[in-house]
């Protein structure tokens, strides 16, 4: 095999190895990958270390993009094998007993929009209802006032509808008082729970001491009018509750005699008048029984939960779910905390739901983050019970892999410095819209004397930069006065002077355009063409993928993504 045969077969390898994995290709896995394909190489091991060398520095000089295109058009069987799909399809854990089809629900209080931590249990029971069949209902848990806003029963909604759930039914408890003090009324009467008009620390001296109040042993006929007492408005908030027999001896005291309806007066409800509610752990075992919910997957947190409503199930004689409980799943880098993001939305620190430093939805929505990768974030993490902390890093390779082959390239320079570069001739640039597809055509990009730059590209001691499907630019420096030349057209120049390859843009073409971050905003000009790709998720070249927010007469607004 000739020496220059040797070059071109490695530099093909270097630049696939760099293609897939990003950065600089390791001289070992080029090395191996040559001689894989052409054994008799082995003979000539010294040499083709020495060229692999220059391969992989020729292949180090070029940007992410300029490499896709060359292998693309050097070896289009190279680039297409990069293509092929060796994907396993994520498989969830077997659930016990869903052979012939699942029920499974996915029940958010309406206090606010839902974030990234409600995504992981919506993401699970809507992969098992895909996965044996059934149906998934959406329950809006709205039984305690104080959680509620009035607008969030709408927010949760679209929400869900932007995340692509399959939900067949959705149900709001507050609909369902009637059926709640129907149930209720028949556990008192089956001697399951009574009604306690003790004050709240005599009933939890007595608890902790492991001793019955003396309303639990009042007869049943008691208890059945101290009930309807309740719900004629007989008693004040806090003067009774109605409380489930349980072990008085369990080790937990949370589990003994726990509370099922209580007396609220404020906050009103908003949207049903009211005063004697239940509490999540009836209310929850009243629904999953009426509504045949066959598996419930939810996080560690509501083990305790769990223990209490077996017990509301045995005093019924129902069927108890199968149980699934997830660990614990840490989330760092944005606020979470309903309260916390209502108290800076009201106080100006963030300007909505939709402020990219939030953790919401409708936050990564803006940011260009896809639904379909926020779920397969979700499966990739499953429903292990080990504690875990959530990776951005995983989402974003998750929303690259489904926004990467579709986004249009442009240049976007920050904080530009106008540069007229002397002796350089006129001249087309003609950059892809997209390196991995080329039937989407070029971006014309005249140049007729002067660009605008990056100024963080003229830093002290830079001699040449390489202006990106164009030709390079000397760069004198008098004092502080910089000016700028023509430099050529030589790729190879560039490279010796380790010159960087830097987005630009003609001066008389340029549309002021900010990059919003999570660290704040970029200043700077973007292609006119960007002002067509409203709402879409582009790449700015060298900065990253962004989502077009808004297109004004003012300019352009976007959103970064991620890298």
């Amino acid at each position: 095999m000739a020496g220059d045969d040797i070059r071109s077969a490695l530099f093909l390898c270097a630049l696939q190895n760099a293609v897939k994995h990003g950065g600089v290709p390791q001289s070992g896995a080029v090395i191996g990958m040559v001689m894989g394909a052409h054994p008799e190489l082995r003979k000539q091991a010294k040499e083709v270390s020495g060229l692999a060398k220059d391969a992989i520095a020729d292949v180090a000089a070029l940007s992410p993009d300029e490499r896709v295109a060359k292998l693309q058009s050097l070896s289009p069987e190279m680039f297409a094998a990069l293509h092929e799909k060796h994907e396993h399809k994520k498989v969830l854990p077997d659930l016990e007993g869903a052979e012939h089809g699942v029920v499974m629900r996915f029940a958010p209080n309406p206090s606010g929009p839902l974030h990234i931590g409600h995504a992981r249990a919506a993401a699970l029971n809507d992969a098992y209802v895909k996965q044996y069949g059934g149906r998934y209902i959406l329950r809006i848990e709205d039984t305690d006032p104080k959680r509620v806003d009035p607008e969030a029963y709408e927010m949760v909604k679209e929400d869900i509808e932007w995340l692509g759930l399959g939900i067949t039914e959705t149900i709001t408890q507050s609909d369902r008082l009637p059926i709640y003090y129907d149930l209720c009324g028949q556990l008192i009467g089956r001697g399951g729970a009574y009604v306690c008009t003790c004050e709240n620390e005599h009933f939890k001296a007595l608890k902790d001491a492991k001793k019955a109040c003396p309303c639990r042993d009042q007869p049943v006929e008691t208890a059945i009018f101290l009930w309807e007492k309740m719900l004629d408005g007989g008693f004040k908030e806090g003067e009774a509750s109605v409380r489930v027999k349980t072990d008085l001896l369990h080790p937990d005291p949370a589990m003994r005699d726990f509370p099922i309806f209580r007396i609220l007066d404020k906050p009103a409800h908003p949207r049903i008048d009211a005063r004697v509610y239940p509490l999540m752990n009836f209310s929850v075992v009243a629904d999953d029984h009426l509504l045949g919910v066959t598996h419930v997957i939810r996080g560690k947190d509501h083990i305790a939960n769990t223990r209490r409503q077996r017990y509301i199930y045995d005093h019924f004689r129902w069927t108890v779910p199968v149980y699934r409980h997830y660990g614990r799943m840490g989330i760092e880098g944005v606020v979470l905390s309903t309260s916390q993001m209502r108290m800076g939305i009201n106080e100006g620190k963030y300007s909505g739901w939709d402020d990219i430093r939030l953790g919401t939805l409708r936050a990564l929505a803006r940011r260009g983050i896809s639904p379909e990768a926020v779920k397969n974030a979700m499966l990739a993490i499953g429903i292990g019970e080990t504690d875990i902390s959530f990776s951005w890093d995983n989402l974003y390779a998750e929303n690259k892999k489904i926004v990467d082959p579709a986004a249009n390239r442009y240049f976007f320079v920050p904080d530009p410095v106008t540069a007229p570069v002397e002796g350089a001739p006129h001249r087309i640039a003609h950059a892809m819209l997209h390196p991995g597809d080329s039937s989407k055509g070029n971006r014309v990009l005249p140049f007729e004397g002067t660009v605008v730059l990056p100024a963080s590209e003229l830093v002290p001691g830079a001699a040449m930069v390489r202006l990106k499907d164009l030709f390079n630019v000397n760069i004198v420096r008098d004092g502080e006065k910089v000016s700028f030349s023509y430099g050529g057209d030589s790729l190879s120049d560039a490279r010796a002077t380790k010159a960087h390859i830097i987005q630009w843009l003609p001066a008389q073409q340029t549309v002021p355009c900010t990059l919003l971050t999570m660290e704040g905003e970029m200043k700077g000009v973007c292609e006119p063409a960007v002002t067509k790709e409203l709402g879409n998720v582009v790449q700015f070249e060298r900065i990253g993928f962004v989502r077009i927010d808004t297109v004004t007469e003012a300019g352009v607004r976007a959103y970064f993504t991620h890298t």
